[in-house]
C-alpha cells in the first residue's frame, strides 16, 4: 500500500491560523449544542414542574432504555436554531440512534419540557429525517 504524504506545513502561520479559527468555530458549536439540550431560556420551570408530576426528562428516558455503557448518537441537536424566537430548543423532540439489546435504533421522542411537547414544522423535518435515516440504515424505530 502506498503512503500518503502531507504537504501541510504544521509550523506556518497560515496552519496556526486556520487551526485557531477551527477550534474556536468547533467551541462555538459545542456551546450552541449544549445551550439546546439544555433547553434554551426559561426551560428550568419547565424541568421543575414536569419533575414535580412524577415525570421523567426525555434524555434521561432514552437513557433508561439503551443498554448500559453503550453511547447515544443524539442528531439534530440544532433543529429550529435560530428559528421560534430561540423558544424551541432542538425544535422540541430528541432524535438520535441508541443500542437496545445490542441493536441499533432509531429514537424519536418529543420533549414535553419544550413548549410543552407541542410540535412545529421544523419538528416534523426532523421527524421526518430521522425516519429517512432509519429506512435507509436498516434501523428500528
Amino acid at each position: 500500500m502506498r503512503r500518503i504524504v502531507s504537504k501541510i506545513e504544521t509550523n506556518s502561520e497560515q496552519f496556526a491560523a486556520n487551526f485557531e479559527h477551527n477550534v474556536n468555530e468547533t467551541l462555538a458549536l459545542r456551546e450552541r449544542q449544549q445551550w439546546a439540550i439544555d433547553g434554551g431560556p426559561g426551560r428550568e420551570r419547565s424541568i421543575e414542574r414536569h419533575q414535580s408530576r412524577g415525570k421523567i426528562l426525555v434524555r434521561d428516558r432514552i437513557d433508561m432504555v439503551i443498554d448500559e455503557g453503550t453511547a447515544f448518537m443524539e442528531l439534530s441537536t440544532l433543529a429550529a436554531y435560530g428559528q421560534y424566537d430561540d423558544e424551541v430548543p432542538g425544535a422540541g423532540i430528541v432524535t438520535g440512534i441508541g443500542v437496545v439489546h445490542g441493536v441499533p435504533w432509531m429514537f424519536i421522542a418529543n420533549d414535553a419540557t419544550v413548549k410543552g411537547g407541542s410540535l412545529v414544522p421544523m419538528a416534523i423535518k426532523q421527524h421526518v429525517r430521522a425516519q429517512d435515516i432509519a429506512l435507509e440504515n436498516d434501523l428500528g424505530v
